[in-house]
């Protein structure tokens, strides 16, 4: 089994911005499942679980703020019997271009509250993640910026890189994520849509 964890904030207020490019991506994984999320009442998250690519997963969005997402993510991993390789995160990056993807077996935080609270109640930075750019906002301000929704022009790019999000972490279920990276962070995605 697999816990694929979309980080974002919980409420309508943030729905469709750009820190909750996340929660987007596992909203599509959801839609490709047949399955619905259903709040749980043992654990600050909804989940919804299926079968995707003959693997049992659970899709994860913490009912945390951003920099609590470890709460979630932690407990559930340990309930279920996993290790740390087995919970495969999808966060912004305000490092990439608006949506370009970057997937990574394991790494650092790169400063991103979501990833430090998961390297915490995880015990370990050996997760896999996608990450999808969101930009930087060319004033040089962050906190309005990623909780901003994108512009009209850059909504289509956004879109088309949430589904290749959800198909690279297809082709990791797959494939393997050696095969995942491969395809992915070789590809400008920026424009693109799903090909599977």
């Amino acid at each position: 089994m697999k816990l694929v964890v979309g980080l974002g904030n919980p409420g309508r207020a943030y729905a469709r911005t750009r820190h909750n490019v996340g929660f987007d991506v596992v909203d599509e994984l959801a839609r490709r499942m047949g399955a619905a999320f259903r709040r749980s009442w043992r654990f600050p998250a909804e989940l919804a679980e299926g079968e995707l690519e003959g693997e049992r997963v659970a899709l994860v969005k913490p009912r945390t703020f951003m920099n609590r997402s470890g709460e979630a993510a932690g407990p559930l991993m340990r309930k279920k019997g996993l290790e740390p390789a087995d919970v495969w995160v999808v966060v912004d990056d305000v490092d990439l271009p608006v949506g370009r993807l970057r997937l990574r077996a394991a790494g650092s935080a790169g400063g991103h509250n979501g990833l430090k609270s998961l390297i915490a109640h995880l015990g370990s930075d050996r997760f896999p993640r996608v990450r999808v750019g969101i930009g930087r906002d060319p004033a040089g301000e962050t906190v309005g910026h990623v909780l901003g929704r994108f512009a009209p022009d850059e909504q289509p790019v956004v879109d088309a890189a949430i589904r290749r999000a959800a198909d690279a972490v297809t082709v990791a279920l797959r494939d393997g994520w050696d095969r995942a990276m491969n395809e992915f962070n070789r590809e400008d995605t920026r424009g693109e849509g799903t090909r599977r």
